[in-house]
């Protein structure tokens, strides 16, 4: 059996669309997901667990999906949901990384490498909430919730396995940071160089700031 963590964002799609034709016994696959908002109505189509209800949890034959409930109490259902993750270790992690270098909603500022905990409250900076709103997925930044629950650092990249796909050139700047900066808190997704199997997918844009 293999237990996978998705990402929830429009910069999957082809990923996501990939993963449903691929040839897959996925009733071995034990689903889980990095992040939710706190707040937001059920089955709201901008809440993460709609989205990949929709894209790829409804229509394949998983083993089983582990949604975090974005209307509990927040501590608890961070502890609730750290426990599966402990008690189910990551093999494979699908992620991206935002447009202020984050990983899930660890924004700079929240990010902790050495965090204690698997699952924890966010508040979610400008930079990250604006990103929605140039996803499409709210109308405006006053729309966007202030709080999410988020995977720690530490829980992501506990996977055995990281792949990150990146496309657009709105990541460019933080593919540039992530790749050739610091590895350090400021720039969450720069953690994934010390990951020993995780593997980066770029397009030309999200490449473009590269050195040569």
């Amino acid at each position: 059996n293999c237990n996978m963590i998705f990402a929830a964002a429009p910069s999957q799609n082809e990923v996501l669309a990939g993963l449903r034709e691929a040839k897959v016994d996925w009733s071995r696959i034990h689903a889980f997901h990095m992040d939710e908002y706190i707040g937001l109505p059920d089955g709201a189509p901008q809440s993460f667990a709609s989205f990949l209800k929709k894209a790829l949890f409804d229509g394949l034959p998983f083993g089983s999906v582990e949604y975090i409930n974005g209307n509990a109490s927040p501590e608890e259902e961070a502890s609730r949901y750290g426990t599966l993750l402990r008690e189910n270790p990551c093999d494979i992690v699908v992620m991206g990384i935002g447009e202020n270098g984050h990983l899930a909603f660890n924004d700079p500022g929240v990010a902790l490498f050495e965090d204690s905990r698997m699952v924890k409250v966010a508040e979610l900076d400008g930079a990250c909430r604006m990103q929605q709103v140039h996803d499409g997925c709210f109308e405006k930044l006053d729309l966007v919730p202030r709080q999410a629950l988020t995977l720690t650092i530490p829980a992501l990249i506990s996977a055995e396995y990281a792949f990150c796909i990146v496309p657009a050139p709105t990541k460019a700047e933080a593919v540039k940071r992530t790749l050739e900066g610091a590895v350090c808190e400021a720039c969450p997704a720069s953690i994934l160089r010390r990951h020993p199997q995780a593997v980066l997918y770029l397009d030309g844009d999200s490449a473009s700031k590269l050195s040569e």
